[in-house]
């Protein structure tokens, strides 16, 4: 990465770097139908594309949806405010329920609690990834932050994951 007046970027920087909103992205190789799953460790570009448009993250079909909204797995982490996990910024992409039934057995993260939640109103608000802070003589990454399109640090950080934040909010069982 590079320091601009305007934040990172990198030095060699091509039209693919960047999203929309001008927000730099973690450089991966992409080779469909090569490599194996690898729970709790989603493929940058495919938790892109399955984020924004609300496919499973783990068949890339449609997410499973019904009339109390997509269906969301979500380690169980309730405790951390009251109305969890109403208005939290989730990485996690929904999923479908045929797969749903098998990652909570197969999947690592899931096995210490998870939650089934349909989730009736989502929307993209920004990327986590990794914020920098100028170097000599290059940016100097500082820590790994979730944060919305709108705050200005944005233009400092390298995203690897989009981020949905989750309203209307059903807890469910599978």
């Amino acid at each position: 990465m590079i320091a601009r007046r305007s934040g990172i970027g990198y030095m060699d920087e091509t039209l693919t770097d960047r999203d929309d909103k001008g927000v730099p992205w973690t450089r991966i190789a992409s080779r469909l139908g090569h490599g194996r799953p690898m729970f709790g460790k989603i493929h940058s570009l495919r938790q892109r594309r399955v984020m924004s448009r609300l496919l499973c993250q783990i068949c890339a079909e449609p997410a499973d949806r019904n009339d109390q909204g997509v269906l969301w797995l979500l380690n169980d982490t309730h405790e951390d405010w009251p109305n969890w996990p109403e208005g939290m910024g989730c990485t996690e992409p929904p999923v479908c329920l045929p797969c749903a039934r098998v990652s909570v057995r197969a999947c690592p993260s899931l096995r210490k609690g998870w939650v089934a939640v349909r989730v009736g109103r989502s929307e993209v608000s920004g990327v986590y990834g990794a914020r920098y802070r100028p170097g000599d003589p290059f940016p100097v990454a500082v820590v790994d932050a979730l944060l919305p399109f709108d705050d200005p640090a944005i233009r400092w950080t390298r995203a690897n994951q989009l981020v949905r934040e989750l309203h209307d909010c059903t807890r469910v069982h599978l």
